[in-house]
């Protein structure tokens, strides 16, 4: 036994390669300027229906505005790996940043290179992000159609799918109209409001990722799941806003006279 194996038998830990250890330490920066934001902008309850152990594992919510995979980084320590449609990845300073952080890019027509790098992400130990929906959730409430991709990884891997339900107070949702890259596009932006969550238990997904039939139903399955737990965060966002608890925007309004609560 040479001393180099005697060294590595010894300390196992193997030190990142320096660009990995920039985006650990981009994402986290980023992490904390949210977590900040959260205490600002909303008013949060976060229920875990279990505990969330350290590993590969996919977090799969539901979609209900486009701050939610800024937010979704909020729920564990570690760092998440969120698939996000190409849209965020044109806005200037954004796209840079979501790339820096080791976000997943959803091209247009490209959604099997983002599963890929998912699956390779997986592999690795690390917590992956996607919403089955693919797209923002329609404005009367419920889910869009569920996608494949949630389960495919899942097959692919082994590792355990958290569904995760997410409410928010829909009246306050607000929508802006841009151009990107010469296309129309929507946001769906959610400030100062309140934001429940409940992260439920571990799906697993044992199957070939290649059988549609198999596939489908467990979406489908899923899907139900994320909706079932979008709803019990629903009734705890009425009793949020029954509690009448402040944000610190809120406050703010509050304190300074000249600031207009109609604006909330």
């Amino acid at each position: 036994m040479n001393a180099q194996h005697i060294f590595s038998t010894l300390i196992p830990f193997r030190f990142p390669s320096p660009l990995r250890l920039f985006e650990r330490i981009w994402y986290h920066l980023g992490r904390l300027i949210v977590s900040l934001a959260r205490r600002v902008f909303y008013r949060t309850d976060i229920l875990f229906q279990v505990p969330l152990p350290a590993g590969a594992k996919i977090l799969a919510p539901n979609h209900p505005s486009t701050v939610d995979p800024f937010l979704l980084t909020t729920l564990v320590p570690e760092q998440i790996s969120t698939l996000i449609i190409e849209t965020l990845f044109k806005i200037p300073v954004v796209g840079a940043s979501l790339r820096m952080s080791g976000q997943i890019c959803v091209e247009s027509g490209r959604g099997a290179k983002a599963l890929e790098q998912g699956i390779r992400y997986l592999q690795e130990g690390r917590t992956v992000g996607i919403f089955p929906e693919g797209v923002i959730s329609p404005e009367t409430g419920g889910l869009a159609r569920a996608r494949t991709g949630a389960v495919r990884m899942a097959a692919a891997t082994g590792v355990p799918v958290y569904p995760v339900g997410i409410a928010l107070e829909r009246n306050r949702l607000r929508y802006t109209r841009t151009m990107i890259d010469g296309k129309p596009e929507v946001g769906t932006w959610y400030f100062n409001g309140a934001y429940a969550v409940t992260v439920g238990e571990p799906m697993f997904f044992h199957g070939d990722p290649e059988d549609r039939q198999f596939v489908q139903a467990a979406t489908e399955a899923l899907a139900a799941r994320i909706e079932t737990l979008a709803a019990q965060s629903a009734r705890r966002l009425a009793e949020l806003r029954l509690a009448e608890r402040p944000t610190v925007l809120e406050l703010l309004y509050r304190w300074i006279p000249f600031f207009s609560t109609d604006a909330l």
